[in-house]
């Protein structure tokens, strides 16, 4: 179960949203700020997630009327996570569906054929494709119906099973492309933008950002990890398994640094627009176009990506289909089929209104950008604070003593500590957050 709590946290947030945010936020400062912001926010909210999950013995909203019965409005904020998990997932199975498009491209060499020169053509192939009509929402369907069986296995003979090999394939990757940007003629100008700090470079926003970042990579207040910890053994040592995990997803953002920035320096990248889809779709396929042996190079990435977006979207659907079995009472076919069918008329309309659609909109943005500010920009921090408030101060002391403790068999030295940050530190930087994301919006 931690590989697949790991594969829940280690995701597309990790590996095109932080490089990303890191060339926008001053370079290596930032990922010195984002390494403070995992150990002081990240790891104790993860914390209080697991032990509200393997203490409630239930989904994300059941843990909360397990664990205070008399406190039953509070499985609203467990609703609350649920829901956001699940929009969430709508426009996730498309942006699986892209990747897992770009590993056919690349395997096939097409994504190599245009007569268009350099980064032109990457911003063709990428635009024709994500506002196409048809091919997208085919592998969008191919990606939900990939889900479908896994969630359909079971936790142990499909998410377990999925995440014990997709994992370490994953890690694998990353050393080899670490390995081959290493090698490139301008490694050392990369790194030092990515490990050496500018102090000068330090703005509100970079804080802001970093935790941002820690937050949303962790996959924090989604109801995933809540979910998941519902399945760990009684004997399961909480604490160490949290900064596995952190420690883990913070390993997956510090190599995709690793690789990217010294081949954005090596092939003079450096000015490009390294954002989220631009950084993946059109700089990375315009980098391996410049190396040798580029079809293979290529492949093995998207392919990298591909298993990166498969975990995150198998995370979130199990936090509704938990639910459903759990609360509503579904067999665990009745329920992945009740999740999963929806997604083949939601996801293909988020796909839609990034193309063909586009002009429809709902507060001046389409369908897929509402779903994710909505989502990530409020909903996960709201949900956040009501988690952070329940923990610290509506759930018993000795609750949060006991799960972390193992019933008294394990000494924790960090627990108070973790209870101090979870009651009063962490709400207040999550309101930092959604404060921002509201002057801001």
């Amino acid at each position: 179960m931690i590989a697949a709590t790991v594969g829940s946290a280690v995701g597309l947030g990790n590996v095109w949203r932080f490089p990303a945010e890191v060339q926008a936020n001053g370079g290596a400062v930032f990922l010195l700020i984002y390494i403070i912001c995992i150990f002081l926010l990240g790891i104790p909210v993860m914390t209080a997630e697991f032990a509200l999950g393997r203490g409630g013995e239930s989904d994300a909203s059941g843990v909360y009327s397990r664990v205070t019965p008399d406190r039953k409005g509070w499985q609203l904020a467990g609703l609350m996570a649920i829901l956001a998990s699940y929009l969430i997932l709508s426009f996730y199975m498309v942006v699986s569906g892209w990747t897992f498009e770009y590993l056919v491209q690349s395997v096939t060499g097409y994504l190599y054929s245009s007569p268009l020169p350099g980064e032109e053509a990457f911003r063709d192939r990428m635009g024709s494709f994500i506002t196409g009509t048809y091919r997208p929402i085919v592998m969008t369907v191919i990606m939900i119906f990939a889900n479908m069986y896994v969630l359909i296995r079971g936790v142990q003979a499909g998410i377990e099973k999925m995440s014990n090999v997709m994992m370490p394939v994953l890690f694998l990757l990353l050393v080899i492309f670490c390995g081959v940007s290493l090698s490139l003629d301008k490694a050392a100008e990369g790194l030092e933008f990515f490990l050496k700090p500018d102090f000068s470079a330090v703005t509100p926003a970079t804080f802001i950002n970093a935790l941002g970042q820690s937050f949303f990579s962790l996959s924090l207040a989604m109801g995933i990890l809540v979910t998941y910890a519902s399945y760990f053994p009684k004997d399961s040592k909480l604490t160490r398994t949290a900064v596995t995990v952190s420690l883990l997803d913070l390993m997956v953002a510090f190599f995709m640094g690793i690789i990217i920035f010294p081949a954005v320096m090596t092939f003079g990248l450096q000015d490009s627009n390294l954002a989220g889809s631009a950084l993946v779709f059109i700089t990375l396929p315009e980098i391996f176009a410049q190396m040798g042996g580029t079809r293979i190079w290529s492949s093995l990435f998207f392919l990298l990506l591909t298993v990166a977006a498969f975990t995150s979207t198998i995370s979130l659907a199990e936090v509704s289909v938990a639910f459903m079995q759990k609360r509503i009472g579904m067999s665990r076919i009745k329920a992945v089929l009740t999740v999963t069918i929806p997604l083949l008329i939601l996801s293909p309309i988020c796909s839609l209104s990034v193309g063909p659609w586009s002009g429809y909109t709902i507060c001046g943005l389409t369908i897929f950008d509402f779903l994710d500010t909505m989502t990530t920009n409020f909903m996960l921090p709201i949900g956040g604070i009501l988690l952070c408030i329940y923990m610290g101060w509506v759930a018993p002391k000795s609750f949060f003593r006991r799960e972390i403790t193992n019933d008294g068999t394990l000494r924790s030295r960090a627990l108070g500590v973790i209870y101090f940050i979870v009651r009063w530190i962490a709400p207040v930087l999550i309101a930092i957050i959604l404060l921002w994301q509201l002057l801001r919006g």
